[in-house]
């Protein structure tokens, strides 16, 4: 447990490797980030104009991770606007991007990420997708999971849609009531739609608010993956192992 230096995942042990979309499989997070950068700065500035307060910008390391990073979207507004003491109207899903409510400014994050999504497409971590295909030759089943309703459009643009068996995202919470992060809810609909109990499941992820969705799930392994340098949190939280690539997770066990 705690370890840093590459995780094995044994055939024999588990049945099934469930994956964040986000950050482990898709490079979207730094474009989830500078949505909401843009959004909150924006939103932030006006709002310090019209009040005579002062600009105090979203920081695109602390903030994000800490309030936004895996949550659904507009629990994330919700989150990092009472963090800064600020208390809006929740509205409702179907507000205008321009709405000052909760929902309003989630949706006018989406459109931001569209945006980027349709102008520059999505990029893969190679590694990730090399990982699934050994895992899918060594017989394990696999899934992926998002908080964002816009999972298959994400993945699609990706062309790694089809590498997954089970898709659960944002429009599957929405509809099941499911709730967000750090909730496991979601994981355990992923295992379920498998057909594996999670202790025979391993949960890969790069969002804290994953990680301690995963051991709160009990899933036998929770594999948290380092791209921003928080290795002591991703532990703190509670994953087993943190890699910087999944390079570093090595399959034993396989049938010949």
């Amino acid at each position: 447990m705690g370890q840093d230096r590459g995780v094995l995942v044994s055939a024999r042990r588990f049945d099934a490797v469930i994956f964040d979309m986000d950050g482990v499989v898709t490079d979207t997070a730094r474009v989830h980030a500078a949505a909401w950068k843009r959004l909150f700065d924006e939103f932030l500035q006006r709002r310090a104009q019209q009040e005579g307060g002062t600009f105090q910008p979203f920081d695109i390391e602390r903030d994000y991770r800490l309030y936004v990073d895996g949550r659904p979207r507009y629990d994330g507004v919700q989150a990092f606007l009472a963090s800064r003491g600020i208390s809006l109207p929740w509205g409702d899903p179907s507000d205008p991007p321009d709405r000052e409510t909760v929902c309003g400014l989630g949706n006018r994050k989406n459109l931001y990420f569209l945006a980027h999504i349709r102008e520059r497409g999505v990029e893969v971590y190679p590694t990730t997708v090399e990982l699934v295909r050994r895992l899918r030759e060594c017989g394990l089943r696999t899934a992926v999971f998002s908080a964002s309703k816009n999972a298959t459009e994400v993945l699609q643009a990706a062309g790694v849609l089809s590498l997954f068996e089970v898709k659960v995202d944002g429009r599957d919470a929405e509809a099941l009531g499911l709730p967000g992060k750090p909730d496991p809810a979601m994981l355990l609909e992923a295992a379920r739609r498998l057909g594996v109990p999670p202790q025979r499941a391993v949960i890969v992820e790069d969002a804290i608010a994953g990680v301690r969705a995963g051991r709160a799930g009990g899933f036998g392994l929770v594999i948290g993956v380092d791209r921003e340098g928080l290795r002591g949190e991703l532990l703190a939280s509670g994953a087993d192992a943190v890699v910087s690539d999944l390079a570093e997770v090595t399959l034993t066990d396989c049938p010949p």
